[in-house]
């Protein structure tokens, strides 16, 4: 049987040309980017490169560029490195936030950003929520679950009057904005300044490069302690003998990605809108979560109440559709979903969602075939 793979949103295929580009660096161009010969000094030539060509693309200085195991570590980074560096200031994080961002987030007694049915942050709450101890507020761009598209320029031109404010009372504590852009990339313009952010995370495994990939966006000046000290690699922020093959396949993908963006978009939200269509007709009661307006094109999460999602997930799977009930990272739990509860969902409901995402190889054929699966199924 067919395979069929709506699940882009947990993990990407590498694709050939990434695959390419990094071969070489598995065998002949090995060495030690921190060695002072002559093949270590070209493998750190290669690697600055690469850290040029990332930060061309998302519009940043080289030094402004980290790399590291992907968006997880990046968030961890981002999170806990402020918390390091300010003990006793505030961080406020969206309650749809990826766990990698919640985990941490508790860790530093941060205050959670409710949000709206739509998913999108409750920008009253947050305006009166920033403090004057206020440090760091952290929004995903793309959210993983449900895929609404957060309204950074909006957040952003409120941290710049805060700041402005700051400034004439004296206040010298900053105030960051960071975003997890990991679902960004192959679909969105991810220009930091244009998106007013001062950290960002991305992740290689979700945009067609190599799983354990990643960058952390680090504006200059921003002010972070590190989590893994050692050899002062990375600008001191991240020690460890970097990963030259991922780091290639990273820039590689990011390229391509950003290049490819517009064009696929179009043809996924299509894809996309052909599904919802479908579901409609087959079931008066299913839902489609997130915002109607602003969302990316390629995760649609649909509840179809009085069903179970993970009988319905199993179910699909045997009819050779791959599908997801929520994000891969916390499968494991028997909770039902925080981002479907933080929208305003029921338990029932949110155990009765599932999340389809698209991709490369995602065709009309394969939503035609979905639709008849799920009809079968429903």
């Amino acid at each position: 049987m067919k395979k069929i793979y709506l699940d882009y949103a947990a993990a990407t295929p590498l694709d050939p040309e990434v695959l390419m580009a990094m071969a070489p660096y598995f065998t002949d161009h090995f060495q030690n980017p921190s060695a002072t010969y002559l093949s270590g000094r070209s493998s750190r030539r290669l690697l600055e490169n690469a850290r040029a060509e990332v930060a061309g693309l998302i519009g940043a200085r080289p030094a402004e560029v980290i790399f590291t195991s992907g968006a997880t570590e990046s968030n961890n980074l981002a999170i806990s490195g402020i918390n390091r560096k300010f003990p006793k200031a505030d961080i406020l994080v969206s309650a749809t936030e990826h766990d990698s961002i919640l985990a941490p987030a508790k860790l530093a007694d941060a205050k959670t950003i409710p949000v709206l049915a739509s998913g999108a942050v409750d920008q009253n709450w947050l305006a009166s929520n920033i403090t004057d101890q206020t440090v760091l507020i952290s929004l995903g761009m793309v959210n993983n679950e449900i895929g609404n598209l957060q309204s950074l320029r909006d957040i952003a031109e409120l941290v710049k009057a805060v700041r402005l404010k700051r400034q004439k009372s004296g206040n010298d504590l900053p105030l960051y904005l960071h975003t997890d852009a990991a679902q960004s990339p192959n679909f969105f313009d991810i220009h930091v300044a244009r998106l007013g952010v001062d950290m960002m995370s991305l992740n290689g495994g979700k945009i067609y490069g190599p799983k354990q990939s990643g960058v952390l966006y680090l504006k200059a000046g921003v002010k972070i302690s590190p989590l893994i000290l050692g050899g002062g690699q990375e600008f001191g922020v991240r020690a460890g003998t970097e990963n030259l093959p991922a780091i290639i396949g990273f820039a590689k993908a990011l390229d391509l990605a950003q290049a490819r963006r517009k064009t696929e978009a179009t043809r996924i939200k299509r894809l996309r809108s052909q599904l919802v269509e479908a579901v409609q007709g087959l079931s008066k009661i299913a839902l489609i979560n997130g915002d109607a307006k602003r969302f990316s094109p390629h995760i649609v999460s649909i509840t179809f109440p009085g069903h179970d999602n993970e009988r319905l997930m199993i179910q699909l799977d045997e009819l050779g559709i791959e599908c997801a009930i929520g994000s891969a990272c916390s499968a494991s739990n028997d909770q039902p979903s925080h981002v479907l509860k933080a929208i305003g969902l029921s338990d029932d409901d949110a155990r009765a969602t599932l999340r389809f995402s698209f991709g490369a190889t995602t065709g009309d054929k394969d939503i035609a075939a979905t639709a008849a699966a799920l009809a079968k199924c429903l």
